[in-house]
């Protein structure tokens, strides 16, 4: 037996008052999405439930995030997770509906967002299949969840969409690819742009370029980590303080890629503007040249990509039974 659903009041400390919410009704069963009013809400947009099943750090970062954008509001959005305190954190720090069922999460909630381990979907799957209508639509953030997978083993005119979202969501900083499965609409690609681009920044692409986002997006916050430990080790190595080396290490990156998408500037523009001639960076960057630092990160990229593309050839399809 389910247990009963888990809401209480955001507190002081985690939820300012613009979040908080009225006592929340039990949620109306999924409906055509409509057109939204309200002060948070812009002409033509639409208001929406949302649903998560698996309340994991990515799903809690979505969940924090869009009520923090005003995008959904907290009473709007449900999610269900095995692990009760990690429902009881989300309802109370946040002030969602939990639930320990994703059976409850399908019944009140027009947008699904599969936020669970990939040995976990099939698993989900199938209990989608006996509850999704055409009102629903399917996000599924779960590496391997291919769209032929989840349209397989969906009723026939499903709208799913495949997300390779990043671990920089968890700090508001996502770069998320998607793409749409052949029953979307074109206001479901709108819809999914609003939902990523409230914990960063959301682009549509074609399934088979996904695993090129996966070799460069998705993996690519550990190349950086990378090049921020080893930037604060040479800071070590020429004298600075752990601490400081770090620190400056983390902002010059940070800075640095501020600066790419503020003034639209090739990368290539701006190091020529920071190398001055017989200068020290300029010094320095013949040492990365003569590392294969280019040709070393290109490799990684291609590589990533390339092990995404086998881990989603290893994952399809089994015969739907419906369709027997």
């Amino acid at each position: 037996m389910s247990e009963a659903p888990t809401r209480q009041a955001p507190s002081s400390s985690t939820a300012s008052s613009t979040n908080a919410s009225p006592p929340h009704p039990q949620h109306a069963k999924p409906g055509p999405l409509r057109p939204a009013g309200g002060a948070k809400s812009g002409e033509g947009e639409k208001k929406f439930t949302v649903g998560f099943i698996g309340g994991g750090m990515m799903a809690s970062a979505l969940i924090r995030g869009l009520v923090k954008a005003g995008v959904v509001p907290n009473f709007a959005i449900s999610v269900s997770d095995p692990y009760k305190p990690m429902r009881d954190k989300l309802a109370a720090e946040v002030g969602v509906i939990a639930y320990d069922d994703n059976i409850q999460v399908i019944e009140h909630a027009q947008v699904i967002v599969l936020a669970v381990k990939p040995d976990i979907i099939p698993q989900v799957l199938r209990e989608l299949s006996q509850r999704v209508t055409r009102h629903h639509l399917i996000i599924s953030i779960a590496a391997g969840a291919t769209l032929q997978l989840m349209e397989h083993q969906l009723p026939d005119q499903t709208r799913v969409v495949r997300v390779m979202p990043n671990t920089p969501c968890l700090v508001g900083e996502c770069a998320a690819a998607f793409a749409l499965g052949g029953s979307c609409l074109p206001e479901d690609a709108v819809l999914v742009k609003r939902i990523f681009s409230a914990v960063g920044a959301a682009f549509e692409v074609k399934e088979k370029d996904l695993n090129a986002v996966t070799g460069l997006s998705g993996s690519g916050p550990a190349y950086v980590f990378m090049m921020i430990e080893a930037m604060a080790d040479g800071g070590v190595r020429a004298g600075l303080p752990r601490n400081v080396a770090m620190q400056l290490a983390a902002q010059t990156v940070k800075g640095a890629a501020t600066m790419v998408q503020l003034t639209g500037e090739h990368p290539g523009v701006l190091k020529d503007q920071v190398a001055s001639p017989g200068g020290t960076t300029i010094t320095g960057i013949e040492a990365l040249e003569k590392g294969g630092l280019r040709s070393t990160v290109i490799g990684a990229v291609v590589a990533a990509a390339e092990r995404s593309k086998q881990l989603a050839e290893s994952s399809k399809p089994t015969p739907n039974p419906r369709q027997t």
